[in-house]
């Protein structure tokens, strides 16, 4: 089955007739309805861990720059608090778990670090996977909305 966007006239036409609105209609409105609210908390998530991302990268090049002879400024990272616990210098650096800080060897914290950066990254992709399926839907029901009630619905967002 072909779907696509109603020509002017079709709109018109379907304007100026009065539609019954059918429980099948409703079903679809309010799935569409549903498939919006999904839509603005997966951006919203998708928000928040592009900043996640961006902070352990920043951590990560500051981290970078350290030579691992060199004592390092006490840096806390991963659920990134960028200012320190203490004034000081350290060979290691405070990782963040949770709640609890814990001193780790600076090239066990790099590790940590890139692995926190893929699982964001992966987590990123199933988000905007999900968020193109849920497009692809809203975008088929307003057609078949559009196609039933023309310039009486409104569905833009």
């Amino acid at each position: 089955m072909q779907r696509r966007m109603l020509s002017k006239e079709d709109e018109a036409k379907a304007a100026g007739d009065e539609v019954e609105v059918r429980r099948e209609d409703q079903d679809k409105i309010n799935k569409f309805s549903r498939l919006h609210q999904r839509e603005i908390g997966i951006e919203e998530e998708l928000k928040t861990k592009h900043k996640e991302k961006e902070d352990l990268d920043d951590v990560s090049n500051e981290l970078e720059l350290a030579d691992e002879d060199e004592k390092i400024p006490y840096v806390a990272v991963a659920r990134v608090t960028q200012e320190p616990l203490q004034s000081g210098l350290l060979t290691t650096a405070r990782y963040k778990i949770g709640d609890s800080f814990v001193s780790l060897p600076l090239p066990e914290v790099q590790e940590m670090l890139s692995t926190s950066t893929a699982k964001i990254e992966e987590d990123v992709a199933a988000l905007e996977e999900k968020l193109g399926t849920i497009r692809d839907e809203q975008n088929d029901l307003k057609v078949e909305l559009y196609a039933r009630f023309g310039r009486s619905i409104n569905l833009e967002t």
